[in-house]
C-alpha cells in the first residue's frame, strides 16, 4: 500500500492520479472527508480505502504491515490564518506522530514543508540544513512547518528513508477549493474569463514596482514527478527545495495567461490585504541543485 494524507487536496489528488497512472494500484486516501468540496478530486481514483484522518494512526498501527510507503501531504496551508493552535496541532503535532509510526514501522516518509520557511528571504533561498534553525517565517503557517522540519532534522531516531520537500507556489488543476490560497495562476485564468481583465496586488515594498513582485511557481505535475522519483529512488534523506528554479513576476505570469486565452490584456492594480501586508513574500527563487544531485 501506499499511503497519501491530504489526499483529497491539491496536491495530493494530483499524486493519486499519477501513481495511478503508473500502474500502482493499492492506494490509500486519508484527509478530513468531512469537506465536501474537495470529493470531487477523488473522483475516477481507484483506492483501497479512504481513512478519515482522526483515524489514520489507529489504521496505520493495524495495517503498518501491509504500507510500503508515506506521502504525507495533509496540512492547513492558510497563510492568512493566525491562530497558532491550529498549526500545532495539524502541521507540527500530526506530523510528528506519523514520523514516529514511520520510525517505529520502518516506513519510508516523503512529507510536504514549504518555502513560507524562507520567510521574507533574509537568508537567501537554500535548502542547507544548517540554516533551519536561524530561519524566520513570516506567519504562522511558515513558522508551523520550519518548526517541524527542525524537530525532524534534531531526531536520533528517523525514518530510513524520508525527505521534506519545500514546495514554492504550486499551481495546476484541482486547486479549486482552494479559495483565496489557490495560486495565481488559477485566479487570473477565472477571472479573465470572467471579467476579461485582472487585478494584481500593488506593491507595498520600496524598490518594487507594482506587479514586479517574483515568485518561483512549478506545475503540479512536476511536482508529483518529483514524489514518484523519490519514492523509487529512496537515497539521501532530507530537506529539498521544490520549484521550477526560477522566479517570474506576477506580471510577466498574468500576461501569459492573457496570451494563452487569445484575450487582450487588461491588468490594474488594488492594495494589497491589510491583514496580509507586513506577511508578504515579496521574492522566492528555488536554489534546485541539492535535488538534481540526488
Amino acid at each position: 500500500m501506499i499511503v497519501v494524507t491530504g489526499a483529497a487536496g491539491f496536491i495530493g489528488s494530483c499524486l493519486l492520479a499519477e501513481l495511478q497512472a503508473r500502474g500502482y494500484a493499492d492506494l490509500v486516501a486519508v484527509d478530513d472527508f468531512s469537506r465536501t468540496d474537495k470529493l470531487p478530486n477523488l473522483e475516477g481514483k481507484r483506492l483501497s480505502a479512504r481513512i478519515e484522518r482522526s483515524e489514520f494512526l489507529s489504521w496505520l498501527d493495524a495495517n503498518e504491515n501491509q504500507v510500503q510507503f508515506i506521502f504525507h501531504l495533509g496540512a492547513r496551508t492558510d497563510t492568512t490564518e493566525f491562530d497558532k493552535s491550529i498549526f500545532d496541532e495539524l502541521n507540527v503535532r500530526y506530523s510528528q506522530e506519523v514520523w514516529r509510526k514511520c520510525v517505529a514501522y520502518g516506513i519510508p516518509l516523503v512529507y510536504a514543508s514549504s518555502a513560507a520557511t524562507y520567510g521574507a528571504g533574509e537568508l537567501g533561498y537554500a535548502d542547507d540544513e544548517a540554516l533551519v534553525f536561524q530561519l524566520k517565517p513570516l506567519n504562522p503557517y511558515g513558522e508551523s512547518k520550519n518548526t517541524f522540519d527542525q524537530w525532524a532534522l534534531a531526531q536520533e531516531l528517523k525514518p530510513y528513508f524520508w525527505a521534506g520537500l519545500k514546495f514554492f507556489n504550486v499551481y495546476g488543476p484541482n486547486e479549486y477549493h482552494k479559495g483565496r490560497m489557490a495560486s495565481v495562476v488559477y485566479h487570473a485564468f477565472n477571472q479573465i474569463g470572467d471579467t476579461g481583465g485582472m487585478k494584481l496586488f500593488r506593491s507595498h515594498k520600496e524598490g518594487v514596482k507594482d506587479g514586479e513582485q517574483a515568485r518561483d511557481f512549478v506545475y503540479v505535475k512536476d511536482v508529483c514527478d518529483v514524489c514518484l522519483f523519490l519514492m523509487e529512488t529512496r537515497k539521501n534523506s532530507g530537506l529539498y527545495n521544490l520549484g521550477s528554479g526560477r522566479a517570474r513576476t506576477f506580471l510577466d505570469l498574468v500576461r501569459n495567461t492573457f496570451k494563452a486565452m487569445g484575450k487582450e490584456e487588461k491588468i490594474s492594480f488594488i492594495d494589497t490585504p491589510a491583514d496580509i501586508r507586513d506577511k508578504y513574500q515579496y521574492f522566492t527563487e528555488a536554489p534546485m541543485g541539492k535535488l538534481r544531485r540526488v
